[in-house]
C-alpha cells in the first residue's frame, strides 16, 4: 500500500539555510561576500547577522564597512529596526562566545 508523503521544504523550522541551499544563494546577498558569511535571505537572517557581526573572523575594516551597508539596507527591506549607525557600534572583535572558533 503506497503511502503518501507529507511535501516539506528541505529548510529547517529555525530559518537556517540548509547546506544545499547556502550553496545557492548568490554571493550579493551575504554581508561578508567574498567569505560568503552571514546570509540575508530574510528577516531572521538579518538579525542573525547583526547578532553575529562581531564573530565573523579574517576580514578587514573596509569588509566590515561595507557588511554592515548590506546588513542595513537588508533590514530596512525586511522590517528589521537598527539603531546602529555604525559598524563599530557591532564590535569589531568577539565579545560572546563561540564555540566553533
Amino acid at each position: 500500500m503506497a503511502t503518501a508523503q507529507k511535501s516539506h521544504s528541505s529548510r529547517k523550522s529555525s530559518g537556517a539555510l540548509s547546506t544545499q541551499e547556502r550553496n545557492k544563494v548568490d554571493d550579493s546577498k551575504f554581508a561578508f561576500p567574498d567569505q560568503r558569511k552571514e546570509p540575508l535571505e530574510n528577516a531572521s537572517h538579518v538579525r542573525n547577522a547583526i547578532a553575529r557581526f562581531d564573530q565573523v573572523k579574517d576580514v578587514s575594516d573596509d569588509d566590515r564597512e561595507k557588511a554592515f551597508r548590506r546588513i542595513k539596507t537588508a533590514a530596512k527591506k525586511f522590517g528589521v529596526e537598527m539603531k546602529e549607525t555604525n559598524w563599530k557600534q557591532l564590535g569589531k572583535q568577539p565579545h560572546t562566545a563561540n564555540s566553533s572558533n
